[in-house]
């Protein structure tokens, strides 16, 4: 992962202080918190899985660990896109489970004072389980930042899903 760091107003006192991965889809901007990414990799061979939720890409072999790669464009009901130099696999936590999740471009580490997020608008808030995901919307300089909250991504029934993809 690139050491790019953006800051935004980090005046306010640590734990005001939002450490994020940013990355984009499409034209879109969107963060996870630093906490749950363990690396950024470019994409490898993605070995498909029969009989899937559509979003799972499949796996790759991760230093001996078999991690299911979710496609994050369709998981978040996003047109697909064909994988270019630029896509990157974040691998992060998501509750006791270790998943990839396919992105367009990783941009940065952003630094923000949590006082530039609100909270989604209720237009995202009531768009169903996808307006879920959004945790708030931070105000980054000039452009718009969507916070991603990635553990309330899946259901029940999809992390035993993706647990069931190693055994």
């Amino acid at each position: 992962m690139s050491e790019l760091a953006h800051s935004s107003d980090a005046s306010g006192s640590a734990e005001d202080l939002l450490q994020l991965v940013g990355f984009t889809l499409g034209k879109e901007d969107f963060g996870v918190d630093i906490l749950s990414v363990q690396e950024i990799n470019r994409v490898t061979e993605i070995t498909k899985i029969p009989s899937t939720p559509d979003f799972v890409e499949g796996v790759i072999n991760l230093r001996g660990n078999v991690i299911p790669v979710i496609d994050l464009r369709k998981r978040l009901g996003m047109p697909e896109k064909e994988h270019d130099k630029q896509t990157r696999i974040i691998v992060a936590d998501v509750g006791d489970r270790t998943v990839g999740l396919v992105v367009d471009a990783v941009s940065e580490v952003i630094r923000m004072d949590s006082k530039l997020v609100e909270p989604p608008p209720e237009i995202i808030v009531g768009a169903g389980d996808k307006g879920k995901y959004i945790k708030g919307v931070g105000k980054l300089d000039d452009k718009l930042l969507m916070l991603l909250d990635i553990n309330s991504m899946f259901s029940k029934q999809e992390r035993e899903q993706l647990s069931d993809l190693d055994n």
